[in-house]
Order: C-alpha cells, then structure tokens, then sequence
C-alpha cells in the first residue's frame, strides 16, 4: 500500500482559485476546514477586519488539525475584499444588485485588498497586499450579458479578473494574484518564514 502523502501545507479556505495558485507555484497542500463567521465587529476598519479574517482562519484550520489528529503542518488562511469610496464591496445578491455594483465601478478605480496569514504551533504571521483596480466604461447591455454567464454571483465586487470579467480591466497598479485571491509575493515571504517549500525545494536560494 502506498501511504498517504503528507502536505507541507494546508489552505483553510474552499476557494478554488486559491488552490490554483498553490498549484502553480508548487506548493504541496490539502485542504482543511474553517468555520469562521464572515462578519465585521463594531468599529472594525475594512483593513483590521480582513486581517482579522485571514488571522481566524488559520488558527481555525489548525485547530481542525489538532481535533482531526492530522499530521501537522503550517495553516494558510486568507481573505479578499474590494473597497469603492471606503465601502466594501459585496458579493451581488441578485442581478439587479449586480448591475448596481458593476456600474458604480465602471470608468473608476476601486482597491483590492487581501491578507494572508499563516499559523503552526508556534507561530502566527501575516502579510498585507493591496491592488488598485481600474475599469474601463462599461455599457449596461454587456453588464446584463456578463450576468448571464453565471460568473459574477459569487464574486465579491460581483466579477472575476482570472476570468471573462478580464475584459472590464483597463489597468491594475499592484498584485493581479491579490485581485485573483492569494497574493503570491507576500505568500512566497511567509513560505520561506515557515520554511514551508514550493517549486524551488532543495535549491540554494
């Protein structure tokens, strides 16, 4: 029998486009549960709440490790939101909540914000990224269109950069990898601060 292969990792998140990013920088890792409510504390700045976030979700997920008797290893945990004129920018509840939020981005520049943190048994550490995000003018007809794809209903700021929502994008100053989720520059410092490898394992770097 083939035994189980051990990952340097856990990701405390179901994001999909997370895993891709671990995948493409040769991270080996599973995933672990997290259940951390997704709601921000009275007075809570969108920079300490999204930090917070990432925080409690890492320590959630390893705490889900201890409970589970997996082996342990280093906890991601990370959270993404978008910020226009200081609000936050929601995931759309319904087609015309998605039109709203695309037309109030249209032609602007919003922020995308994403922290990352990483949680062992001994140690907890963060890092911060923040894109700034700029839309060309968007016609009503091709926000309805977009719609119809089914790619922004579970899309906070209700669009997808990794995918067709690509096409809104005039310019971004910053991450594209925060935009999609996970930065990779800040991940890469809390890899080698974890001594967690990716692609270059056992290269003199």
């Amino acid at each position: 029998m083939v035994p189980p292969v051990i990952p340097d990792l856990y990701l405390a998140s179901q994001s999909p486009r997370r895993r891709e990013l671990l995948q493409q920088i040769g991270v080996k890792h599973a995933i672990i549960r997290a259940a951390v409510p997704e709601q921000s504390a009275a007075g809570e700045t969108a920079l300490d709440y999204v930090q917070r976030l990432a925080r409690e979700k890492a320590a959630a997920g390893f705490s889900e490790l201890q409970r589970q008797q997996l082996p342990l290893a280093p906890v991601l945990g990370a959270d993404t939101l978008g910020l226009i004129d200081g609000v936050i920018l929601e995931k759309p509840r319904d087609k015309t909540h998605a039109h709203q939020i695309l037309r109030q981005l249209s032609g602007r520049t919003h922020e995308v914000i994403t922290a990352v943190a990483l949680h062992n048994q001994s140690l907890q550490s963060q890092r911060l990224s923040i894109t700034q995000v700029t839309f060309r003018e968007l016609s009503d007809a091709e926000i309805a269109a977009y719609w119809e794809t089914g790619e922004p209903q579970d899309k906070a700021g209700g669009y997808g950069i990794q995918g067709l929502g690509a096409v809104f994008v005039k310019e971004i100053h910053g991450s594209y990898s925060c935009v999609v989720g996970l930065p990779i520059e800040a991940t890469y410092e809390l890899l080698r601060e974890f001594n967690v490898p990716w692609w270059s394992a056992g290269v003199d770097v």
